[in-house]
């Protein structure tokens, strides 16, 4: 008898949710980006006796009457809250409910009263023989990856799974594609290594290839979200043969954009950063806050890391690719003054295109494990664990001077650069807020 499985992934509360005088002085469109690539790789590796729905609760209210036996739920931080409050009512409807993600990895005893199984670690490890063990009647409360899982050996993910249940008004134009798991760097606010294992580990160019080729026969571009593609080894070596691969065919572009932080941006040779941009890239998200760079650059104590940074935005223009910058504020080397720092780096620069996040520590981090044994942890309602709302205790702000700090620096670099947006039809293609 054929059973199925609900999937569903969890609504969190965005930027201009918590802030609605976003609207007012960000200039462009809201962007819903598409939901991550965890339910679509569980989906790949079900058996295919089993019928699969899904459901994005950011899009349409997920807690509707089902059929499935089985309801499966995949959300990180922000997302937690709701992600709790659904499960409880799927299990008070008479489903069995189970979770994984980054949250359910980092937090399992939180998750485990809500849910009958919670997964820890990667997904593929344990999610055939949770479906077997729940058509036997005999599912396990947890289940726990203690080894890699071996890459080469994966589908790629069933993301037709979405595309076949995108709704009006929301038609995402760019998926993840993901190149590698793991990372060797422990860096304070990441909780990769954790989650995915402490060295890079690539994928094969064919699951790579197939994994673009299946976002471009659906119209959908990709977006390399990881910066660690950059190193050198098997992360850059990946990374080099994709740009090979779409170098040769000579068509047209369909990566959006590429993660970058300061340091890759210097360390990546020239060449490097020239053939991204004969394969049709030419834009990064450039993330901050998290390298020993942008954590010092506009504190106004280490003119060394700020030049370094200057340079590095300069190398990218060199290159071709514009650089979309995501700034910290708040963190523990943060002043008042760090907003006018960050405002005149921006300015003097040439960056076009930023945004702004409030310095959040994951559960799951070392960042997370150090602010709550000092006991600087000021919220466990993970609702606002968006990257919007204070979250924990500065050294050198108070919460209200952070969320000040954080609108302005959102008013403050828009402000002058309203006619300039309109002109861009690319900032839909990636402003969150």
């Amino acid at each position: 008898m054929t059973k199925k499985i609900l999937f569903v992934y969890p609504r969190f509360e965005r930027h201009a949710d918590s802030h609605p005088e976003l609207r007012q002085f960000v200039p462009m469109n809201e962007y819903l980006g598409s939901p991550s690539l965890g339910i679509s790789t569980m989906a790949a590796i079900t058996p295919p006796d089993w019928e699969l729905e899904f459901r994005d609760d950011r899009v349409l209210d997920a807690a509707r009457p089902t059929d499935a036996d089985l309801v499966a739920l995949s959300f990180f931080t922000p997302a937690a809250t709701r992600a709790l409050e659904l499960a409880d009512h799927f299990k008070a409807e008479g489903h069995t409910v189970v979770a994984g993600g980054l949250f359910s990895t980092a937090l399992p005893d939180v998750v485990q009263p809500h849910v009958d199984a919670v997964v820890v670690g990667e997904g593929e490890a344990s999610w055939p023989s949770l479906l077997a063990d729940f058509v036997a009647g005999h599912l396990k409360p947890r289940y726990t990856c203690h080894e890699n899982v071996d890459l080469s050996t994966l589908p790629p993910p069933k993301t037709s799974l979405y595309f076949d249940n995108e709704l009006p008004g929301h038609h995402p134009d760019d998926y993840p594609l993901q190149l590698s798991r793991g990372c060797a760097f422990n860096c304070h606010a990441c909780i990769l290594p954790r989650s995915m294992g402490t060295s890079l580990r690539p994928f094969p160019i064919e699951y790579v290839v197939a994994q673009l080729q299946n976002l471009e026969a659906a119209g959908k571009r990709a977006s390399l979200t990881e910066d660690t593609s950059w190193l050198p080894g098997g992360g850059r070596k990946i990374l080099e043969a994709l740009l090979d691969f779409l170098i040769e065919r000579k068509a047209a572009a369909t990566v959006s954009y590429i993660g970058t932080s300061f340091p890759m941006i210097r360390a990546t040779p020239m060449r490097l950063l020239e053939k991204a941009r004969a394969a049709g890239i030419d834009m990064y998200y450039l993330v901050t806050g998290f390298d020993p760079i942008s954590m010092k650059a506009w504190t106004g104590e280490h003119p060394t890391a700020l030049q370094r940074a200057e340079e590095a935005i300069a190398k990218a223009f060199d290159a071709g690719i514009e650089p979309y910058a995501s700034f910290l504020y708040g963190n523990d080397q943060d002043d008042e003054g760090t907003v006018d720092r960050v405002l005149e780096f921006c300015n003097k620069t040439g960056i076009r295109k930023a945004e702004f996040a409030i310095a959040t520590p994951y559960p799951g981090t070392p960042q997370w494990a150090q602010l709550e044994s000092e006991g600087r942890i000021l919220t466990r309602q993970w609702s606002r664990y968006n990257d919007a709302n204070p979250t924990f205790k500065p050294l050198k702000l108070t919460p209200d001077q952070v969320v000040d700090g954080y609108l302005r620096l959102w008013r403050e670099f828009y402000a002058p650069r309203q006619e300039l947006v309109g002109t861009m039809s690319d900032y839909d293609r990636i402003i969150q807020f």
